[in-house]
């Protein structure tokens, strides 16, 4: 793989029209691991994410506070900032739709499709969502008169106004032949299936813009007219890479290699989306990925029920790097998940400090203690060491990856906890401690393979849990340049930092044991 291979990956963009929640934070957390596992392998990664601020809600929203629309998207879109600041997402771009440079873009869009000949004036007249900013057809609505609901659950008004409309009809072959070429464009299967049982209903023509409210891109050469929010949102991912410009970033690294998006938004990306792109004649996105929902003790969450959950109060009673693993581990990914304060508890303490931290914090203070902190070349490997070193390797460099690449997150991380309980089994089996009185050369053999192992299993997890991971690298003395994969097929390491006059000084735990918060407790 060539060291500048671009990789390119999006969030959703979040509709800012309240703060974040444990949803938003679970797909950026998300998200963030994969890019950070493609900087990792010597990939050149853009990970882009953002508000989507038009649209009738945000207007709606901000007029019953007696707001103008741009004040309530800023301070909205501030709660998104800070909540991927606390998170530690490693974002390249946070792109505002009330961004001029992303009107322009969506006008550029525009204009190609209708130099296509796929937009045309007509009136709208059918049901719509507010809530979802989208327009459903009677046949997938629930309910009668005025209690009828959209798919979601989300109450629609009937609506009639002049509209532009795109010709999605036209494109139905072509969804299907693009869902059957390629099988991996709509992850995992099951929303696959969803998207096609739809398509192979029929599509219907679109309605494009509106013309009840002006918070919204202007249509361009339609006054009075403002682009359909989904037109204008899904446009993001590409003028945060300075599209129309089609050199630069957006010539680099456009088509995505992945749109993360929670499920409930699977129509707009696997259907509009890639319809537009070819009435525009643009590469499409080779993968959209609809992760599952994150459920508060089996419960979806909502204002209703009281029980939306507030990432950065997370984060704050747990840790950051608690958070992003117990969210990754626990969750298949793709599937729903449910969070619970005391799952996060055990999970960090039985598998972060009981398990790696205690590994890492052991093995550094007997180094530190039977050896002065000296890291040492002078000792013979058993078998044992070799095939320790041998298995943590593979995992780092072959099996994590193998489903990391594939986002099966909790697999991979299953698979580095194993090589983690295979480190401390080998801590007890050959008892260093015992051997620092019987036999010292091989106590100083012991631990040298530890401190290999642990450097090992700690660029491994780093993805997942960067600033811990980062605070024991320091500890071992790993610069900061030398903590990707990359990296672990350098075989002089350890010789070179061994030469270097490097030592371990007494270490600091990097997993401190949790405790449950006063109030909570099994539901």
């Amino acid at each position: 793989m060539s060291e500048k291979t671009p990789f390119y990956i999006t969030t959703a963009i979040s509709y800012p029209n309240g703060r974040p929640h444990i949803g938003h934070a679970y797909e950026a957390i998300a998200t963030d691991v994969m890019a950070r596992f493609q900087r990792a392998r010597g990939r050149d990664v853009r990970l882009t994410t953002g508000t989507d601020e038009h649209g009738l809600k945000m207007y709606q929203t901000a007029r019953d506070q007696g707001r103008p629309t741009i004040d309530l998207a800023d301070e909205m879109s501030g709660y998104f900032r800070e909540m991927y600041a606390k998170l530690n997402i490693s974002f390249g771009h946070f792109m505002r739709t009330s961004d001029p440079a992303h009107h322009a873009a969506s006008q550029a869009l525009w204009r190609a499709m209708e130099a296509n000949g796929d937009l045309y004036l007509d009136r709208y007249e059918g049901w719509y969502s507010v809530r979802d900013e989208a327009f459903y057809d009677e046949s997938e609505l629930t309910g009668e008169g005025e209690a009828r609901l959209s798919p979601q659950g989300t109450p629609v008004e009937w609506t009639v106004e002049e509209s532009w409309f795109f010709r999605l009809s036209n494109y139905q072959d072509r969804l299907l032949a693009l869902y059957n070429d390629n099988p991996d464009f709509i992850r995992p299967e099951s929303r696959r299936n969803e998207v096609l049982r739809f398509v192979e209903g029929g599509l219907k023509d679109l309605s494009v813009s509106r013309t009840s409210f002006d918070w919204g891109v202007p249509v361009p050469g339609s006054p009075g007219h403002v682009m359909y929010v989904w037109v204008d949102a899904l446009t993001t991912y590409m003028s945060a890479l300075g599209f129309p410009d089609r050199e630069g970033e957006w010539g680099k690294f456009w088509p995505a290699d992945i749109h993360m998006i929670g499920k409930d938004i699977i129509r707009f990306h696997t259907v509009y989306w890639p319809a537009f792109l070819m009435s525009a004649n643009l590469p499409l996105p080779k993968q959209v990925f609809g992760h599952g929902f994150l459920l508060n003790r089996g419960e979806k969450m909502s204002k209703s029920l009281g029980n939306v959950v507030d990432p950065m109060n997370l984060a704050e009673t747990f840790g950051v790097d608690p958070l992003r693993y117990y969210l990754l581990r626990e969750v298949s990914f793709g599937q729903d998940g449910t969070y619970s304060a005391e799952a996060i508890v055990r999970a960090a303490n039985a598998d972060l400090a009981n398990s790696f931290g205690n590994l890492a914090q052991r093995s550094l203070s007997m180094i530190f203690k039977n050896l002065g902190g000296e890291l040492s070349t002078d000792w013979i490997a058993a078998e044992d060491d070799i095939n320790l070193i041998a298995d943590v390797l593979d995992m780092a460099r072959t099996r994590l990856p193998r489903e990391f690449d594939q986002l099966a997150f909790s697999v991979g991380i299953e698979d580095w906890l194993r090589a983690v309980f295979a480190c401390n089994q080998y801590v007890d089996t050959q008892a260093p401690w015992a051997l620092r009185k019987t036999d010292p050369e091989r106590m100083k053999a012991v631990l040298m393979t530890l401190f290999q192992a642990v450097r090992t299993l700690a660029i491994a997890i780093r993805p997942v849990v960067p600033a811990a991971a980062d605070n024991l690298l320091d500890q071992m003395g790993i610069a900061a340049d030398a903590r990707d994969y990359v990296s672990l097929g350098d075989t002089d390491w350890f010789a070179t930092l061994a030469n270097s006059g490097f030592t371990v000084g007494q270490p600091t735990p990097i997993f401190p044991r949790l405790e449950l918060p006063e109030g909570e407790g099994e539901a």
